[in-house]
């Protein structure tokens, strides 16, 4: 049981009802936990563990991470991953995606008690792999001295969702709670004191734990700016206008078959594994249907051995889908986000599905 530090730091009651739950469950065969303080302890709490089965309770930061491990060290197949996850909904809009409940309880319930289900993932040619899905361009914010991917640790940025860029690991839950402060709701009270924040007296509104939980509300009720535009943020600074990004030349092959040239630009490329078309990407046109990613569905399943592209082009013409086994996109340096996570700038990279390339539990089917 290898617990995320964010998740500590940040929701230590989740952390224990799991960590209690986990315990209890696990009965005579005992549960090892370990409290990693930095990516070189979690590496090392994951290469000790034994036989047992790695359970990781965080975000999807730490899902990736446990993943990326596995899969340097070529074991990824072989072993199944548990996840109990615990941050913000930005933050773990991944597992929720995946088909992992989202509920302390029932998440822990699942470690004990689901199935193994097979799941298809992307590698590409620099070592680096993707489990929900990939786009490009990735946002303003994956310029080149932002949202960069690194090894973890001090430094490591990751894309939350509603923050205004590429933000620490350490970190984002704080910047995730700024975003929501900028959809600008009840800021001040009538003596223009913040909501939620000290007066002279050091005494505190009453008021104020309300006013967190509207800016909340709002800021997940809010409509994004736009899949390929800008984030909330970033649409707010722009006094609400919808702001697009500029149109990019890409060449793109599926399977060698040519999608898109230099000559055409286009607005966007999604690819995900699995055929799994719209899980977690908005504007694709299709998804999971009901109950993906409440925990309540079914997941995807491995075996696709296809990945679902769709290419979209400015105006709003008919998009382009593909399945293939494997994609190229070459261009101009562009950046990509896979994930939570925002890599390039490249002029090339190719993405290939491997099915069944990793196990992850999950609720068992009725």
């Amino acid at each position: 049981m290898v617990i995320d530090p964010v998740a500590r730091s940040t929701d230590g009651e989740s952390v224990r009802i799991a960590r209690d739950v986990l315990c209890a469950g696990a009965g005579g065969s005992g549960a090892k936990i370990c409290l990693p303080e930095g990516p070189e302890e979690f590496a090392r709490a994951l290469a000790r563990r034994g036989q047992r089965r790695p359970v990781v309770i965080g975000d999807d930061r730490a899902l990736l991470r446990v993943v990326g491990l596995l899969h340097k060290e070529r074991e990824l197949a072989g072993v199944p991953v548990s996840m109990v996850p615990v941050g913000a909904p930005a933050a773990v809009a991944l597992s929720r995606s995946l088909g992992v409940p989202q509920d302390t309880v029932a998440a822990a319930r699942t470690v004990l008690d689901g199935a193994e289900r097979a799941m298809d993932l992307l590698t590409d040619d620099s070592g680096g792999i993707v489990l929900g899905g990939l786009r490009i361009p990735c946002g303003r914010d994956g310029g080149p001295n932002g949202g960069r991917r690194t090894a973890g640790g001090p430094g490591h940025r990751v894309f939350v969702p509603g923050a205004a860029g590429p933000v620490d690991a350490g970190d984002h839950t704080e910047r995730a709670e700024g975003a929501e402060g900028a959809a600008g709701v009840g800021s001040a009270g009538a003596d223009g004191a913040s909501a939620g924040v000290p007066g002279a007296d050091g005494h505190r509104p009453w008021w104020g734990p309300a006013a967190r939980t509207a800016r909340t509300a709002l800021a997940l009720l809010a409509p994004a700016a736009g899949f390929w535009g800008a984030s909330r943020t970033e649409a707010g600074a722009a006094g609400g206008r919808r702001v697009r990004l500029p149109e990019q030349r890409l060449r793109i092959e599926a399977d060698g078959v040519l999608l898109a040239d230099l000559d055409r630009p286009v607005r966007g490329v999604s690819v995900v594994p699995g055929g799994q078309a719209g899980a977690g990407w908005p504007e694709t046109g299709t998804g999971r249907g009901a109950g993906a990613g409440d925990g309540q569905g079914d997941g995807r399943d491995g075996g696709g051995e296809l990945a679902e592209v769709v290419v979209h082009w400015p105006g709003g013409g008919h998009p382009v889908r593909a399945r293939a086994r494997a994609v190229t996109v070459s261009g101009a340096d562009f950046h990509y986000r896979a994930d939570a996570v925002v890599g390039g700038p490249v002029r090339t990279r190719t993405w290939t599905v491997q099915p069944g390339g990793w196990r992850l539990q999950l609720p068992r089917r009725e």
